[in-house]
């Protein structure tokens, strides 16, 4: 069967693999039919991604049907659409026990550390996977995972209905994370530098918006706070410079959200954050927040309709993948598909 590896930074091969057999741990063969590329893809590629193991074929967005079943499978039959968790945990470490499997001291992600889905077939645990809204296309689907990344910083953040929150990003993932804080929180400030960007964060709930090129975040934050500054600040560009400029709009008593992945160098004032007594709090992935997507897809609260802005078969992902480096303004989010 077909599959992409990333050999080592900047190398992309389509390879050739055997078609994996199912056990009696990973229990259900799935078909791929599409998986997204995720910034953290790219990153893989490139070799910015700390995280990552070379070689490795990537993909943590993954979407299927189900082909295969062992024996032990009770929630699934052959056909399911399925979206697959990409964290895997060991369930008995620190972490672990008190409920945060998504750091495990032993964590292994597929498309990071192990390998992930760029490939026609893979075997996961029954309990991996989750069967997919009616109402969504499978490309479609393949957005429940980056919600899932949403609904996890604003859980770290305790996000509340009174909170005055800035997200710092409207890419794909600050986004994402609109998605989410709309549905808990009543004030929401989006800053960003495309104009474009800023529009459809407003016209997606944002009460105000930001363009940073030309207005002075931390002036503009603190007059849509009531001079007080972001009770909650989400880390959506994860540069070397957001973390710094977060500290510096979020006011007393507040929660800063980190997500980024450089081992770059940053800034950061350790006045800023002891002054305010600020709590700074990484969020990493998602822990096991599918069934909350899922579940507000079928409520109808979440609408993740129309986000596919391209596709390329899987057989031209670097096509794709230059593609992405191009910075085309019409890229939203880009899947590959297995109908090759």
């Amino acid at each position: 069967m077909k599959a992409v590896q990333i050999v080592k930074p900047n190398e992309l091969k389509l390879i050739d693999i055997e078609k994996p057999v199912i056990t009696e741990k990973d229990n259900v063969l799935v078909k791929m039919t599409a998986a997204g590329i995720c910034g953290s893809d790219v990153g893989i590629y490139h070799g910015t991604n700390a995280a990552a193991t070379y070689p490795r074929i990537i993909g943590h967005e993954m979407v299927g049907r189900v082909e295969e079943a062992g024996p032990g499978v009770a929630n699934l039959k052959v056909g399911d659409r399925v979206i697959i968790n990409q964290v895997t945990s060991c369930g008995h470490c620190y972490p672990c026990k008190i409920g945060r499997g998504n750091v495990c001291d032993s964590l292994a992600v597929r498309g990071v550390h192990i390998d992930g889905g760029y490939r026609e077939y893979i075997a996961v645990p029954e309990s991996d996977c989750y069967i997919l809204p009616e109402s969504l296309s499978d490309q479609d689907a393949v957005m429940i995972e980056p919600t899932t990344i949403g609904i996890q910083s604003c859980t770290r953040a305790d996000l509340e209905k009174d909170d005055l929150l800035l997200i710092y990003g409207s890419g794909a993932l600050g986004s994402s994370i609109l998605k989410i804080a709309r549905l808990l929180c009543d004030h929401i400030i989006v800053a960003d530098v495309v104009d474009d960007k800023l529009e459809a964060a407003k016209a997606n709930g944002a009460t105000h918006t930001i363009n940073v090129l030309k207005e002075n975040l931390i002036e503009k934050v603190k007059e849509y706070t009531y001079g007080h500054g972001a009770t909650v600040s989400i880390d959506a560009v994860c540069n070397k410079d957001s973390l710094i400029n977060l500290l510096q709009a979020t006011g007393n008593a507040g929660r800063v959200m980190t997500m980024g992945f450089s081992t770059a160098p940053t800034e950061i004032n350790q006045f800023l954050v002891t002054s305010k007594e600020l709590d700074v709090r990484g969020s990493r992935l998602q822990n096991k927040m599918f069934g909350k997507a899922i579940e507000l897809v079928n409520e109808g609260k979440l609408d993740l309709t129309n986000s596919i802005s391209h596709t390329f078969p899987l057989t031209k992902a670097q096509e794709a993948f230059d593609f992405v480096d191009s910075h085309d303004p019409s890229i939203r989010k880009i899947v590959l598909t297995f109908d090759f």
